[in-house]
């Protein structure tokens, strides 16, 4: 059974939390993208927290913004900073509950960005990686600059970064949200993970507030350059704070038209201890669309 709890953080952040298996099991914390929730983990906490599948105790915490997590008004607090500061003490505060070490940081999307920084300036908090479609931020700087493929695939950041977006967003049922799943393409035909009741799940999140969610776009220059905004081309990142020493593994569905597989190129630069999993017939709602194999690539990764 999934329990709903808020975590409130020393300095001052409430997380809503998802989670369920033994508190005294060993730990799982799964990050969420946008524009969805922790509850699109459910599926996947259920199998790891069944003792044939590890027992463990799996925690997926609404990122701040999201459904009734904290949500500040100012852009300036989704940096990245922040953001990576919520989820740090979420991990420890989980692991003093628990009594044992964070065994993975799972992460898809934003979730994913959070989880790839964490890593890398916190890798004491975490014994593994496990990242879905969500690219590092080196490799995306890259092609951000130099991919007009890139480019083009990620000017809806722009408009997500605009202030007027959430009400954009918001107008006439979602009706320029829903095609953030719709155009993303379904590999295999129609895209039969979103029925009535997961639209409704995703109605119930939205309608709580979508200018959370678009802050971390207008928080983060890692957009397209435009005539107005330099964006990724302004950007420079230091080797050190991109370095990933701690087992991770990436699973990329080859689908994603967000964000191309060229992603993943040189990725072992920064990332040496790395296992990369193609998924082939997928596309960026991997989670969604393959939870089997999202589930048996995970399982495979954490009992190497």
């Amino acid at each position: 059974m999934i329990a709903q709890t808020t975590r409130s953080l020393p300095h001052g952040i409430d997380l809503s939390c998802r989670s369920c298996g033994p508190a005294n099991g060993r730990l799982l914390v799964f990050l969420h993208g946008f524009p969805e929730a922790a509850f699109v983990w459910d599926d996947v906490m259920r199998h790891f927290a069944q003792p044939a599948h590890g027992g463990y105790r799996c925690v997926a915490p609404n990122l701040r913004g999201y459904e009734r997590s904290s949500a500040p008004s100012e852009a300036s607090a989704y940096r990245a900073k922040h953001l990576v500061q919520d989820v740090a003490a979420l991990i420890q505060a989980e692991c003093m509950v628990t009594g044992q070490p964070l065994s993975a940081l799972v992460a898809h999307d934003w979730g994913g960005a959070v989880a790839w920084s964490l890593a890398a300036l916190h890798p004491g908090l975490l014994q593994r990686l496990v990242i879905i479609n969500s690219p590092h931020p080196a490799t995306f700087l890259r092609e951000l600059k130099y991919s007009a493929q890139q480019q083009a695939a990620s000017a809806y950041m722009n408009f997500l970064a605009r202030p007027d977006a959430p009400a954009l967003l918001a107008a006439d049922d979602y009706a320029r949200l829903w095609p953030f799943f719709e155009n993303m393409g379904a590999v295999n035909g129609p895209l039969a993970w979103l029925t009535s009741a997961v639209r409704e799940q995703y109605r119930t999140v939205w309608a709580q507030g979508l200018a959370g969610p678009c802050h971390y776009y207008t928080a983060s220059p890692l957009r397209p350059a435009t005539a107005t905004d330099p964006g990724a081309a302004a950007v420079e990142l230091p080797d050190a704070l991109c370095r990933v020493t701690v087992p991770t593994q990436v699973i990329w569905a080859q689908g994603d038209t967000a964000l191309p597989p060229a992603l993943t190129d040189g990725l072992d630069h920064w990332v040496p201890n790395l296992r990369l999993d193609r998924v082939a017939d997928a596309t960026h709602w991997v989670v969604h669309e393959q939870p089997a194999v999202v589930m048996r690539l995970i399982g495979s990764f954490l009992n190497q």
